[in-house]
This record gives C-alpha cells, sequence and structure tokens, in this order.
C-alpha cells in the first residue's frame, strides 16, 4: 500500500518534470484519493469483508476420537535488552483460540494433539512453533500432546511440512487456528495438500471508519492486500504448473 502511493507520487512528479501537468497531478490526485480511502476506512473495510465474511460465525467442532489442532504462526518479537525471544503480539488470540480448543476436545475424552507451525522468518535465533509452544505449555497443554513444526517460513510452507506430521497421526478431525483475514488463503494451501481442517478464528480485526486517516485502517489495508495477493499468486502458479501437484496427506 505504501509502495503503491509512492510510486504514484514519483510518477507524479516525474510527469510534471515532462510538462505533462494534467496526467502528473492525475497521478497526485490518485494517491491522495487512496491515502483518504485507505486510512479513513472504506477501503480495508470493504476488503476484510471479503475475506473475513466465512469465519464470522465461530463453528461447532464436533471432537473424534483422534483430533489435532493446527496453530499457524505469526512471527516472534526480541524483547529489548535481553535475549528473551516471545510471540510477537498478533499471535495471542490464536494462542488462547488454540488451547480452548484444546481443552474442549480433551474433556471429551478424545486423543488430542496441538501442532504449531512456525520457524525463524525474522531471524530472531528462536522458532515460532518453539516460543509459542513455551507459551502453550504454561497454559496447560501436555507435553506429550505438543507437536513443533519448526521449518516454515510462510503459509505455503506451514501446510506442506505439517501434511506429514498429519500422516503420521492420521487424526479424524482437523482444526486450523489463524486470524480471519488470513484463513481463506490459509485454507486455500491446506486444502492444496489434501489437508481437510475445519477453520476457526483467533481474532477478527474491523476497519475504524474516520473523518482523518489513522495508521490501524492503513496497516489492516496492508494486511488484506497482502492475503489476495497471496490468493492471486497461488492461481497464477497453478496455471503456470510452478505449484507442487496436489495431493493427500492420507496417500500412500
Amino acid at each position: 500500500m505504501l509502495i503503491l502511493l509512492l510510486l504514484l507520487c514519483l510518477l507524479g512528479y516525474f510527469l510534471i518534470r515532462q510538462r505533462r501537468t494534467r496526467s502528473g497531478r492525475l497521478a497526485y490526485g490518485l494517491a491522495l484519493a487512496l491515502m483518504l480511502a485507505s486510512g479513513c476506512g472504506p477501503l480495508p473495510a470493504w476488503l476484510l469483508v471479503h475475506l473475513q465474511a466465512s469465519y464470522a460465525t465461530r463453528p461447532t467442532v464436533t471432537w473424534a476420537p483422534r483430533s489435532a489442532i493446527v496453530i499457524l504462526g505469526v512471527g516472534t518479537s526480541r524483547v529489548s535488552g535481553t535475549n528473551q525471544v516471545v510471540p510477537t503480539v498478533f499471535a495471542g488470540n490464536r494462542l488462547v483460540e488454540g488451547y480452548i480448543l484444546y481443552r474442549q476436545c480433551k474433556q471429551g475424552g478424545n486423543d488430542c494433539k496441538v501442532i504449531v507451525s512456525g520457524g525463524d522468518p525474522f531471524r530472531n535465533g528462536v522458532t515460532e512453533a518453539a516460543a509459542y509452544g513455551e507459551r502453550l505449555l504454561g497454559m496447560g497443554v501436555d507435553r506429550a500432546d505438543l507437536q513443533l513444526e519448526t521449518r516454515s517460513l510462510n503459509t505455503w510452507q506451514n501446510a506442506q511440512f505439517v501434511q506429514p506430521m498429519l500422516k503420521a497421526y492420521a487424526p479424524q478431525r482437523v482444526v486450523l487456528v489463524s486470524s480471519a483475514v488470513h484463513l481463506r488463503r490459509a485454507q486455500m494451501y491446506f486444502e492444496h495438500f489434501g489437508i481437510d481442517a475445519l477453520p476457526v478464528r483467533g481474532d477478527y480485526a474491523d476497519a475504524r471508519i474516520s473523518w482523518f486517516p489513522n495508521g490501524w485502517n492503513v496497516s489492516l489495508t496492508e494486511f488484506a492486500l497482502h492475503e489476495y495477493l497471496g490468493v492471486l499468486t497461488y492461481h497464477v502458479y497453478n496455471f503456470m504448473g510452478w505449484n507442487a501437484p496436489p495431493s493427500r496427506y492420507g496417500a500412500p
């Protein structure tokens, strides 16, 4: 989003320098209109509705004797002045939702595994899976029920590397936990690898309509556009034959 605004401004400057004043002013006008639509809320509100609508209502989970709860990582943060690496501020609701689901599953007398997926894309020295896993153990998840996938650096790899773990455990029910804004793309990738997972949102984002632009709305626009770009990239890669072939985790 910010890159697009910068490019429009640079284009306007270049056009005016080339004495194409009308076109330059048009580029500046588009940049201003985009900034207002984004910062004041209408644009992110519209984008988020189409991403999150399917996940607004939290589903009732019917647990099976063997169930798996997959929690996707969303980054880590290094605590300034220490060697600590902790889950990012955006991870809290995913962890809470994952733990709530785990307790519900266990209360039914089922065998339940929690799989946390996430490597170290920010190079903080601790994987997302390890940092999140420590929090889940502290919340009450049994160590024997916790599995860590520590190699993935993006959502595609989350699905790719979780697949063999699910194949080894062979659950009858898989629940996928992430942010509502992220679930559409995540579910698409997991389905590509043959994982039929019930999506459950850990959080739900909403834009704040205002007369003046604010950073929250701009950030939401960035998040939403990132998800749409990921969906588009998936379809382009499929068309070009660049994605790994669709597969089934239960296949031999």
